[in-house]
């Protein structure tokens, strides 16, 4: 199982560079792929209950993200279709893109429409085969995020781009619901193994909620009502991409997903009339739909949404008979409309369109594909000896007498063959409006201009429309194959599938439901004037659209009054939900006793009386310079406070972050005004103090009371132990960032990243990525050597700093140059020793990063713009992605020695020199770490410093104004 998802994702990597190559006949190497992995499928048959295979990679066991996968009889059949029917659409895909006139070139798209068909097919694999439930919601947003690809392939028609939108909102809103029910299940069951949860299935009111909640994301991926009309609308994509995803695949996955629940949940509060009652609507309302349709890819999408909709009562209500029928009919469903979309694929291929009334006379011109697209529509139809014949006497057969069903039996029949009417009359109007000569002696205009098909064009739905004739021949094998999971589905009555049952009830029903489907379509004259102009439910289209514009009003009036394109207001808002939230919630339940001592030695008192003092200072000072100094006085002492109470890492980190936020400040603080005006600082001054009291003395109760809330010894006191046996570090901070919570700090550098990356496209408005400028950028802005200026090398015999002869004069401190010529490579050492040494003693990777960032810093201050290029003369953008690659790689090389992501090992080794030597993997992580801060503070640096000194040197001098006197 993972080679096959091996195999299609390096598939799916070398599908573009292979239909570059080859052309359109590259689809036939990247059909083999499925195909091949077909037999793999066919070679591992389980055979009975518990006959099953499972693969287990230990990924995140801590939450429950191991790749759990287990192939048992409903994934391999479902992986039949999923693998069968994908193999032969990419077949088919090498002719369909056969371009229409020998000089018209490739759609340029075609590649990349390669690679998405591709890895749909792999990620449908891993969607069956999942047994961890994150897995297959990982695996079922991968079909969501494809399908939103395919759909809108040609992304220069509005409509293409408003049905993948559509799509996309509805299954992934449905999805996230999914989501949030799986996490309910797993929580509640003890165990995210499908397997687990159906064998020993939780109850209670939150499973209720749950299910109803995974009965959300599984209707919506299978075009459910009310959440149908996604389906036709996605018509608008290429015909291969609407007969895999949209006939055989995709849409299937909510089937399938119900099917895989129901042994467990089937007497769940909800399960059942949820079920029943939308899937009836279903296929009523869609049936009813398909029959006013005139586009044949609008009539086979409803038809679509009609079986999917008797597809999910069968496999959703219960019984081991119910799921054999409805297995039966998602069958049939897949080889004769799979094989439809395509016939229609070709159609429109060859004639330039699919209006049915525009096609007369296409059954004389192409007789083979006459026949192709009959005995798939007879299969669809249901007339035997096919496969769809055989599904429908399985349907009439078995809800006839369910015992799941009860007294809601013969209503459930009743519908089921009122919707097989329908699907009689809209298939027989597919083969008339498409292939019949309708009383005209010459084709239509667009028929008579056709362009034969190829023989390989009509392979592939040839294949499918003869599975259909051949299994109805012999449903045998299907029905041994399909009892492998049915029979794990309690309540039946042992049924089998058979072309002959006798003369019974669903033989009489199959007969009176052909009759009347015949007869309604031939009195389709008559009937036709009584055809309803206005839908009496109304457009489901329209509905969303609705929807939509409320929702967009209601986004724009909420964010007129929360946003209103003001910081100090923004920050208000967020401030005061942070006041107002939790302090509600401490109010209202229950509280501990707080037992509060305001100090405990003189020290903490006066380095409090300093803090405050800063903080007031802050807020009083006009000078921003001053404002930000005093800003920087609670900082420090923050540290200090930490330093005091047996935190020296977080000590070392506060101070080196209020360090770097200082100088970032600085940079900034040039392009403006010294002092702020005394009107904006009097403005609402008393609002805002009081907005910060009340901050301050929240985050202090709501410490206070979380300290007391405290009835056990909390895990601190076993982590020193656990970081040196477990991680081989003796300093626990630096191991939990790069181990315990190592995801906690891979976030963490992907926002400093994104942080920076915003910074620099503010300032940067063409150019995102670079490096500072060097010495051989300045041109004709560099000085004449000979010039004798007080900071030149003809004066100073010693070039301190490289850059200082292209600083500006006014600038230049020949103490700062000299000092920092002195300390840079101090500071670098300490920054590598903290880097090499966090493991065991105060520092690590983050630590590191600040201190050269520092370094850097004051490189650039001592020596402008230049200095900077020529101190580190890489791509600001390149260090950071290789600090992040650096990171991510470590993360998932564990998992190549059969461990979780982001485990450590200690290697130990000999130098010649230096000895025994033991080296802990996570150092890799660490130096990843040190690379991204390294990266954001020249990002930074090279923005906020080097971008601002050059636009604040273009500007020009401000001339002074003369007075008279």
């Amino acid at each position: 199982m993972l080679a096959i998802l091996l195999a299609h994702a390096v598939g799916t990597a070398a599908a573009p560079l292979m239909v570059r190559r080859w052309g359109r006949a590259a689809f036939y190497p990247l059909g083999a792929i499925p195909l091949l992995s077909l037999v793999w499928v066919a070679g591992n048959w389980p055979h009975g209950q518990g006959d099953d295979r499972r693969a287990l990679v230990s990924w995140v066991p801590g939450l429950s993200m191991d790749i759990a996968l287990r192939f048992d009889a409903l994934a391999a059949i479902m992986c039949v279709l999923a693998l069968g029917i994908g193999a032969l659409v990419l077949f088919y895909c090498a002719e369909y893109f056969r371009p229409v006139s020998p000089h018209t070139e490739l759609d340029p798209r075609l590649p990349s429409f390669a690679a998405k068909m591709l890895g749909f097919a792999g990620s449908m694999f891993g969607l069956m085969v999942a047994d961890n439930m994150l897995v297959l919601y990982v695996f079922w947003e991968l079909t969501t995020v494809l399908s939103f690809l395919l759909v809108g392939h040609y992304a220069e028609r509005a409509v293409n781009r408003r049905a993948a939108i559509q799509a996309l909102v509805v299954t992934t809103a449905g999805g996230l619901a999914m989501l949030v029910g799986l996490i309910m299940l797993g929580q509640t069951a003890g165990s995210y193994l499908l397997s687990d949860l159906v064998a020993d299935p939780p109850s209670g009111t939150v499973v209720t909620v749950a299910l109803l909640l995974v009965l959300v994301g599984a209707l919506s991926k299978s075009a459910i009502v009310p959440l149908h009309f996604w389906l036709p609308g996605a018509m608008a994509a290429p015909t291969p991409v609407s007969a895999y995803l949209h006939a055989a695949a995709m849409v299937k996955a909510g089937i399938y997903l119900v099917a895989r629940l129901t042994p467990g949940f089937a007497d769940s509060p909800g399960w059942r009339p949820t079920v029943v009652i939308m899937g009836l609507a279903t296929a009523l309302l869609a049936g009813w739909r398909a029959i006013r349709e005139y586009d044949l890819k609008l009539v086979l999408a409803y038809s679509t949404v009609s079986q999917l909709g008797v597809m999910i009562v069968l496999v959703g209500a219960g019984g081991s008979d119910l799921m054999l029928a409805g297995l039966t009919a998602m069958c049939a469903h897949a080889a004769a409309k799979a094989a439809l979309f395509m016939v229609v694929g070709i159609v429109d291929h060859a004639t330039g369109t699919r209006d049915l009334r525009e096609l007369a006379g296409l059954g004389r011109r192409a007789p083979g594909l006459f026949v192709i697209a009959a005995a798939a529509a007879a299969s669809m139809a249901g007339v035997p000896p096919f496969i769809g014949f055989i599904a429908k006497e399985a349907i009439y057969g078995t809800e006839a007498q369910a015992p799941a069903l009860g007294s809601s039996g013969p209503y459930v029949l009743g519908a089921a063959v009122l919707a097989s009417m329908f699907t009689v009359i809209y298939s027989v109007r597919f083969i008339w409006g498409g292939f019949a000569g309708k009383g005209q002696t010459e084709p239509s205009t667009h028929v008579a201009e056709m362009h034969r098909p190829t023989r390989a064009f009509l392979a592939a739905p040839a294949v499918l429309a003869a599975t259909s004739l051949g299994l109805g021949l012999w449903p045998i094998a299907l029905d041994t194959v399909l009892h492998g999971y049915a029979d794990t589905v309690p309540y039946g009555v042992t049924y089998h599938l058979a072309l002959w049952h006798g003369a019974g009830l669903p033989v009489f029903l199959s007969a009176g439901v052909l009759l009347v489907g015949l007869g309604v379509f031939a009195a389709r004259g008559p009937l036709g004037l009584a055809r309803l102009r206005r839908l009496p439910l109304g457009r489901a289209d329209d509905m969303y659209d609705a929807f939509l514009r409320v929702l967009d009003v209601a986004a724009v009036r909420l964010t007129a009054i929360t946003q209103r394109g003001s910081l100090p207001v923004n920050q208000a808002m967020i401030f005061a939900t942070l006041v107002l939230l939790p302090l509600a919630a401490l109010m209202l339940g229950a509280r501990d006793r707080v037992d509060l001592r305001l100090w405990d030695t003189p020290l903490q008192l006066t380095l409090a009386v300093l803090v405050v003092a800063g903080g007031i200072g802050a807020t009083v000072a006009r000078n921003r310079l001053s404002a930000v100094l005093m800003v920087g006085v609670t900082g420090y002492g923050c540290a200090v406070a930490f330093a005091f109470h047996g935190a020296p890492d977080l000590a070392l980190t506060q101070l080196l972050v209020e360090t770097v936020t200082l100088v970032i400040f600085v940079l900034v603080l040039r392009t403006l005004p010294a002092e702020s005006e005394r009107p904006s600082m009097a403005m609402n001054r008393l609002p805002r103090a009081l907005l910060a009291v009340t901050v301050g003395a929240a985050v202090a109760v709501l410490g206070a009371f979380a300290m007391a809330a405290r009835t056990r010894d909390g895990v601190a006191g076993l982590l020193p132990a656990a970081a040196y046996e477990r991680a081989h570090g003796a300093n626990t901070v630096n191991v939990i960032l790069v181990d315990v919570r190592a995801w906690d700090t891979l976030g963490e550098i992907s926002v400093l990243l994104v942080a920076a990356t915003g910074v620099a496209s503010m300032v940067f408005r063409n150019q995102r990525f670079g490096r500072a400028p060097r010495i051989a950028d300045a041109g004709e802005h560099r000085r004449d050597p000979g010039v004798a200026t007080p900071y030149s090398p003809a004066i100073a015999s010693t070039t301190w700093l490289r850059g200082s002869d292209y600083h500006d004069p006014n600038q230049r401190s020949l103490v700062l140059e000299v000092a920092t010529r002195i300390i840079f490579p101090l500071i670098m050492v300490v920054s590598v020793y903290f880097l090499f040494a966090g493991h065991n003693h105060p520092g690590g990777g983050f630590a590191g990063g600040l201190a050269a960032g520092l370094a850097l810093a004051l490189r650039y201050l001592a020596g402008g713009r230049y200095e900077l290029g020529e101190t580190l003369p890489l791509d600001s953008g390149k260090i950071l992605g290789v600090g992040l690659s650096l990171v991510g790689g470590t993360a998932l090389a564990s998992l190549f020695f059969g461990a979780p992501v982001l485990s450590s090992a200690a290697l130990s080794f000999t130098l010649p020199v230096l000895g025994q030597v033991t080296v802990i993997t996570s150092v890799f992580f660490d130096v990843g770490v040190y690379l991204v801060v390294v990266g954001m503070v020249l990002d930074v640096l090279r923005s906020l410093g080097a971008r601002l000194d050059q636009e604040l040197e273009s500007r020009p001098a401000r001339r002074p104004i003369a007075r008279t006197s």
